[in-house]
């Protein structure tokens, strides 16, 4: 019996995932911070910042688009979360409701992003439909961002594995972007510039360089 109670008494003292529930900030189409809390929405991918959507002889950023349309959406909407995994960034990665319904599968249904079924078919049908009636992001020409992410990276890779902070100089000074960060992805390193990588946010600040607000 005390062997038994044991082990209910460990199973009950395992730290569960956090259930983050808050005010919707929305960073890009399928981030999002909630109460404070930097979320990934599980089971969806959205372009990238930068990443370019063309129709028509047109041309604009997609990623940008993408989070405008979410962001008028969602944007200080209350939303209550259920945390399924933590990313490689630290960031909580969750299915998150408003109002009863599902953020992700809103987003994908609304041709806002894909179904990430590298983690999930949970969206499946929810893209299917948005192909179908060619809404948003099927009413473009655009790279599945696996496809530009994997592109960037060949011409955007840091020196050393470990050292992968952003030192960028632009109008408002040095600055530093962390992976995981809103700007981080779309940041250009050019060291002819007196760009350059950092290893740690301590290296960043002796050198001159600020971290990014968000």
């Amino acid at each position: 019996m005390i062997r038994v109670f044991s082990v209910l008494l460990t199973l009950v003292c395992l730290p569960a995932f956090a259930a983050p529930n808050g005010i919707i900030r929305v960073i890009d189409a399928d981030t999002i911070d909630v109460g404070g809390t930097r979320v990934r929405l599980f089971g969806i991918d959205a372009p990238e910042m930068g990443q370019p959507c063309r129709a028509e002889g047109r041309e604009w950023d997609c990623g940008a688009w993408a989070r405008d349309a979410v962001r008028n959406r969602f944007d200080g909407a209350y939303a209550r979360c259920q945390q399924r995994d933590t990313d490689r960034y630290g960031r909580v990665v969750a299915q998150c409701s408003v109002n009863g319904q599902d953020m992700g599968q809103l987003i994908v249904y609304s041709g806002l992003a894909w179904a990430f079924r590298r983690y999930s078919e949970t969206y499946d049908l929810d893209e299917k439909a948005a192909a179908i009636a060619e809404r948003g992001l099927w009413a473009v020409e655009v790279a599945m961002p696996s496809e530009y992410r994997a592109a960037r990276a060949v011409d955007d890779l840091a020196p050393q594995q470990n050292c992968a902070i952003k030192g960028n100089i632009s109008s408002g000074g040095r600055i530093y972007h962390m992976p995981g960060q809103e700007h981080y992805a779309r940041t250009r390193i050019n060291p002819a510039n007196g760009e350059r990588w950092f290893c740690s946010r301590a290296d960043a600040e002796a050198a001159g360089w600020r971290a990014a607000r968000r």
